[in-house]
């Protein structure tokens, strides 16, 4: 049987532990030659199938001994605790890109990418978002920590503010890319601290992103 399609639509951000820009994007190696990456959602509107997801938050983290498209990678999604049983199965499947055609959506790929699958965290999730400020806040209480901010001029202390606009995105189409900063204690252990990051409002489907 075929997974249902499904979509989530609001906030979104990322921080990973590249320089500002992250050569994925560009389809170029990562700076240190592996990849660390939280990755948030807080949903405004969403379904997996007949399964309402409106107004829940989750996020995944990511560990690559490599470059990602070489794969043994880990991962382990963290879910609204206040998710009904079908909501947290219907969102674990998402965060794992169930149903979308292959290289089609990041959540797949990504998925595709990992060897280890953590099972999944149910936690209170707190979520703030601005994206025309370009900041983020993000804490799992004895979990995760993530704080997202602009990128400032390091001369002048000015923020400065650029863009990255993928026609072609598996995640998004444009992003506001911005400075991030993640602890993470769970299966994967994160220690992030002022790299790359980027935030978008935006609906991701099993189809990939819309415009």
């Amino acid at each position: 049987m075929a997974s249902p399609a499904w979509s989530i639509e609001g906030p979104h951000f990322v921080n990973c532990n590249c320089d500002y820009g992250c050569p994925c994007q560009f389809n170029a190696l990562p700076k240190d030659g592996h990849c660390r990456a939280a990755v948030a959602w807080k949903i405004d509107e969403g379904y997996f199938g007949d399964v309402k997801l409106d107004g829940l938050s989750a996020l995944n983290l990511y560990s690559w001994p490599g470059p990602i498209h070489k794969g043994a990678g880990m991962m382990q999604s963290i879910i609204d605790e206040r998710a009904s049983d079908a909501q947290r199965k219907a969102l674990a499947a998402v965060l794992q890109g169930e149903g979308a055609a292959p290289g089609t959506v990041m959540l797949g790929i990504y998925r595709a990418m990992c060897t280890t699958v953590h099972p999944p965290l149910f936690k209170p999730i707190h979520i703030e978002f601005d994206l025309d400020g370009r900041r983020a806040m993000l804490k799992v209480p004895g979990v995760v920590d993530m704080a997202v901010e602009p990128i400032k001029n390091p001369v002048t202390g000015a923020e400065h503010r650029a863009r990255i606009d993928l026609p072609l995105g598996k995640e998004f189409h444009q992003a506001e890319v911005a400075s991030g900063t993640t602890s993470a204690k769970a299966a994967i252990q994160l220690e992030l601290a002022k790299s790359h990051a980027h935030l978008v409002r935006n609906r991701l489907t099993s189809a990939g992103p819309v415009r």
